[in-house]
């Protein structure tokens, strides 16, 4: 079966493989196209498995909000390299399974990975792309939340990302960008101390004991002054007792509160892949 130019452009264009392995491709398929799909699919699951032990470190974190802003999403998508996850198509490839996750709202990220994009499941174009980009891919990280106003920051680079969520409708742009870049600025790990998992609390605590232990303080005197210590660590760990990036004399509570005394932060997730 002889194949013409437009088979092998149709080809790219529903795989993403490049032009030459299209045209090869249909050659070695007789110019069948189903069975020229299914090679280049093949050579996907082939690659994938030869780098499955390979370290996919790089990537992107993009997140994004429906358009009532009221559901967040967010994904992460792994790649060996920084220049592929530079690359303008894995990026796009990145934003189109965030835009299934978005329309779909899966509940997790094995959900996720089982929804179908352009027709077949995300894990399946996951595999096909480790073959068309020659590197492991991996879909490692996908969370979301739902609020009354929810807000979206991607650092650039696409390597950090952030997604905090309001009590109230129509939460003013600048505030809820604000917050926003605090929470992927300052790295907190709750909205309060009431959210800290208490085995967090507690390790905390120890290694605050055992440091002022090494410096001579007495026994009868560790719990007292540890707590001291774990008082502080509260301040820069939860979100709104951080002091805010644009103003230090006040915290991202006293923030909220300026503008609004009603306005409370009711969800966050922070993603970042430099840890």
């Amino acid at each position: 079966m002889a194949f013409t130019t437009a088979d092998v452009v149709k080809l790219r264009k529903l795989t993403g493989a490049g032009m030459m392995d299209c045209k090869n491709a249909l050659t070695d398929a007789d110019g069948n196209f189903d069975r020229a799909l299914e090679i280049i699919r093949e050579k996907g699951k082939l690659i994938a498995n030869k780098r499955a032990d390979r370290e996919a470190t790089e990537g992107v974190v993009l997140a994004k909000v429906s358009d009532d802003k009221k559901f967040g999403a967010m994904v992460v998508l792994n790649c060996e390299t920084d220049f592929v996850a530079k690359n303008d198509n894995f990026v796009a490839f990145a934003d189109s399974i965030l835009n299934v996750a978005l329309a779909q709202k899966p509940a997790t990220l094995d959900e996720l990975k089982g929804l179908d994009l352009d027709g077949r499941p995300i894990e399946e174009q996951v595999t096909e792309q480790t073959g068309v980009i020659g590197e492991k891919l991996a879909l490692s990280f996908y969370s979301k939340i739902e609020a009354e106003t929810i807000v979206a920051y991607i650092h650039p680079g696409n390597k950090l990302a952030t997604l905090v969520g309001f009590n109230k409708e129509n939460v003013e742009v600048q505030v809820a960008k604000d917050v926003a870049m605090q929470a992927a600025a300052m790295s907190p790990i709750a909205i309060d101390k009431d959210t800290i998992p208490q085995t967090a609390i507690d390790k905390e605590l120890e290694i605050a004991k055992e440091k002022y232990r090494q410096e001579g303080k007495p026994e009868a005197m560790l719990e007292k002054i540890a707590q001291g210590s774990l008082n502080k660590w509260f301040k820069e760990v939860t979100l709104i007792n951080q002091a805010f990036i644009k103003d230090g004399k006040i915290t991202v509570k006293d923030y909220l509160a300026q503008n609004d005394k009603e306005l409370e932060i009711t969800a966050f997730e922070r993603y970042s892949l430099d840890g």
